[in-house]
């Protein structure tokens, strides 16, 4: 029996030592010392540090003035019967889509009312072909990015809301935009947060130097 612990017990500990403690710390030391912004989840800060949040992450944009992200099929229990739950977009808590498939005629409505909605602020938009991220929500519900057409099909709107050119806002998206990883994975994209950010600056720029404009 000793003859078997003995072994048995020196592999544990040797395996634990390595897989449990060596190799986590030297990725951890790792990921600070190459990529400390990517490691403690890409977080973006206000000047006196205060977190507003993560490029990972999708927040709940509301407001003409704001650019939106793609729609989030989130939910959260409802506070009036913990055996229910109520839509809550964005809710990091719970991510997860809505599992509507193609045939689902609940889908199919929320679509149509979104398209019709999307059209009665935007008149010009009716008709239209659409970017898809419109409209549809994400795996996830916590999608960071959106497409740059459809960013770039807000900007009319952001900028009337800001007082400031289209052509300011629509430099200022092609300025964010990320392409592809590698020229080859992925799709180019907008991080909506990072653009808010940009435009909240050029708004303050702007009302600085007294260039607004409609």
């Amino acid at each position: 029996m000793r003859a078997v612990l003995l072994p048995a017990l020196r592999v544990t500990l040797v395996t634990w030592a390595l897989c449990g403690i060596a190799y986590p710390l030297v990725v951890t030391g790792l990921g600070q010392w190459l990529l400390p912004g990517q490691a403690n989840g890409s977080l973006l800060r206000k000047a006196d540090g205060t977190v507003i949040g993560s490029q990972l992450i999708g927040q709940d944009w509301t407001g003409p003035e704001w650019f939106r992200g793609r729609p989030s099929a989130t939910t959260a229990v409802d506070p009036d019967n913990p055996d229910k739950t109520v839509n809550s977009p964005y809710n990091a808590a719970a991510s997860g889509g809505s599992n509507l498939g193609p045939t689902s005629r609940g889908l199919a409505e929320r679509l149509g009312a979104d398209r019709k909605a999307a059209e009665t602020e935007n008149p010009e938009l009716v008709d239209r072909p659409l970017p898809s991220d419109m409209l549809t929500s994400s795996g996830s519900g916590l999608d960071p990015d959106i497409s740059p057409a459809y960013a770039l099909l807000q900007a009319r709107q952001v900028a009337a809301a800001r007082g400031l050119t289209t052509d300011q806002v629509t430099a200022l998206i092609r300025k964010d935009i990320v392409g592809r990883a590698l020229q080859v994975f992925g799709e180019p994209r907008v991080n909506v947060l990072r653009l808010n950010l940009d435009l909240q600056e050029m708004t303050r720029v702007a009302g600085a130097k007294g260039l607004h404009q409609r």
